[in-house]
């Protein structure tokens, strides 16, 4: 155990180490892109924030459009990472990289596949919590344990299929399909993905814990640090390791769920 830990501390640093050199090579367009994913995020709270009183329709039309724009803007993103790590040397507008009208429908139904996954595991965990009821336990003490599993549950889960839009942009795979080589494809880097976002998501942690200590100017500054540093360099991250997560699979055809739950 002590001898994978290390294993997976190296890969996390080696990861780190490869997504600053690109970041810092490439940040003022990597870091455009957040930064108009920060822009598109906080306007669409503002717009619906002064359109609620007026028309709901409107304000849930408008509120459509931002989240389309925002998850247009973070595949661009992802797209443009993967030409960096494919062809660094050639230029490229970020135009160029907008994702096709097919690739967000896939998107937005892996999207609705995710959302069922994620669903679906919590209700399972609370099905086969129910039979404990019968068992003279007390209803408090099962529902709280129930719960906690369901959300350590949902939390591993989330982890083990988010990397399915890398398999739509980069392999141009369905979106089912796409939930199952992100499955198959973490099976054995839990570890490793969640060392890495300990570690980009320190920053943030850090924030809010010197707002909660009434330490404003630090957390102010740690939360510029994080919204310019930190985010462009955990997107760049984030793809390096699906990439390498990739060269390291092995399977062969279409993985099943079963086989790669666990």
């Amino acid at each position: 155990m002590i001898n994978f830990l290390k294993e997976s501390t190296f890969t996390v640093n080696e990861v780190i180490v490869k997504a600053w050199a690109v970041t810092r090579r490439n940040y003022f367009s990597i870091a455009t892109l957040c930064f108009l994913m920060f822009i598109t995020s906080n306007a669409s709270g503002l717009m619906a924030f002064f359109l609620k009183d007026v028309n709901k329709g409107l304000s849930a039309l408008m509120a459509l459009v931002f989240i389309m724009f925002y998850f247009t803007i973070n595949l661009s993103l992802f797209r443009y990472i993967f030409h960096l790590l494919d062809d660094e040397e050639r230029d490229v507008s970020i135009v160029s990289t907008i994702p096709t009208k097919r690739q967000i429908i896939k998107f937005l139904i892996g999207m609705f596949y995710f959302v069922l996954c994620i669903a679906g595991v919590y209700t399972v965990v609370i099905l086969l919590a129910f039979p404990f009821i019968y068992t003279g336990i007390r209803m408090e003490i099962i529902t709280n344990i129930a719960i906690s599993i369901g959300i350590i549950a949902m939390f591993i889960t989330w982890v083990r299929i988010s990397f399915y839009p890398f398999f739509i942009l980069d392999k141009n795979l369905a979106p089912f399909a796409s939930i199952k080589y992100s499955l198959a494809t973490t099976r054995g880097n839990f570890t490793k993905i969640l060392l890495l976002l300990l570690i980009l998501g320190s920053f943030y942690l850090l924030c809010m814990f010197f707002g909660y200590i009434k330490w404003p100017i630090i957390a102010f500054l740690l939360n510029i640090l994080s919204s310019f540093i930190i985010v462009p360099l955990s997107s760049v991250a984030l793809t390096i390791a699906y990439r390498k997560m990739v060269s390291e699979y092995k399977g062969e055809g279409e993985p099943d769920i079963l086989h790669n739950i666990v």
